[in-house]
């Protein structure tokens, strides 16, 4: 067994050097390949990078009446947060803390500062800021139908949901797109290799067809014949993604402090660091799986032939 496991190796070998146009053919497309779809992790996590910004800053507020105790709120938040999962936060936010959020954001503005003070006193009104943990608008919603519901009808004054809906659905929408078109990327991606590894496989197949003719006169099994054609496939797959590994990191290195200063907070470095072994998984499973895969289908057809 190990002997024809060193035969089939030596098959596959010389079939990848006397090949060497072909196989730099396919080993280039396959590396493309590999870099779009890694290119793809990182856009993905960026993109979730963003929305999940911007989610942490869409909240719904509920104001309570004004002549509301404060203990009656916090009794209110607490049960809210304890009997709502999809809830991440809530913020209790005083009639003073609201006014002095409120300055501290147009404090070089004359204008406001000159109508809090014809308004006289403090026309903030306490209230809730609620964050939930996204995913879905309807857990915004849902929030909502709970606070404007009988059980806090005597303390809540109003819901701002109806006003934030429209924007609040936006977001989430968004992320629904990004999702979508991701998997749609992918799989045109995965096509795209292994229609080039199946017609590169079989040009080779075709040039050896007389070396496969004379291994079945002799009596050599299929799978003698078929293994050096899928291991010239993996081959292909390993030498790309080792290519694609180092030009990763090149790029990365590269393109790390111009992405921090076009998205602050999203450290490109740190991100591939943080999953380099997934990336790792990622672009080898993309190289030697499609690879491998390719070269299958492509001898099975052929030895059905």
């Amino acid at each position: 067994m190990s002997i024809n496991l060193h035969r089939v190796f030596n098959f596959a070998l010389k079939d990848f050097y006397r090949n060497k146009g072909i196989s730099i053919t396919a080993i280039f497309v396959l590396s493309l390949t590999i870099l779009l779809v890694t290119a793809f992790f990182f856009i993905k996590g960026a993109s979730t990078y963003l929305v999940e910004t911007i989610q942490s800053k869409i909240d719904i507020t509920a104001y309570f009446k004004e002549d509301t105790r404060e203990q009656d709120m916090l009794s209110a938040r607490d049960e809210i947060l304890n009997n709502s999962p999809n809830i991440k936060s809530v913020v209790y936010v005083s009639k003073e803390d609201a006014l002095a959020d409120f300055m501290e954001k147009h404090k070089d503005s004359k204008d406001f500062s000159k109508a809090i003070m014809e308004v006289g006193g403090n026309p903030f009104l306490p209230s809730l800021n609620i964050i939930t943990i996204g995913g879905d608008s309807s857990q915004y919603e849902e929030v909502a139908n709970i606070l404007q519901g009988s059980q806090f009808s005597s303390i809540i004054e109003k819901v701002d949901f109806s006003e934030k809906r429209v924007t609040i659905e936006k977001v989430f929408s968004i992320t629904k797109s990004i999702n979508r078109i991701g998997l749609f990327v992918g799989l045109v991606l995965v096509l795209i290799a292994v229609s080039v590894v199946f017609n590169t496989i079989k040009l080779i197949i075709d040039r050896a067809k007389d070396e496969i003719s004379t291994m079945k006169i002799v009596g050599a099994s299929n799978w003698f014949i078929k293994a050096p054609f899928v291991i010239e496939g993996g081959i292909f797959g390993l030498i790309a993604s080792i290519t694609c590994l180092f030009i990763t990191i090149l790029l990365v290195y590269s393109l790390s402090h111009f992405l921090s200063v076009v998205m602050p907070g999203f450290n490109l470095l740190g991100y591939f660091i943080s999953n380099f072994w997934i990336i790792l998984l990622i672009q080898l499973v993309s190289g030697i799986g499609l690879g491998i895969l390719s070269s299958l289908i492509v001898v099975r057809k052929y030895l059905e032939v």
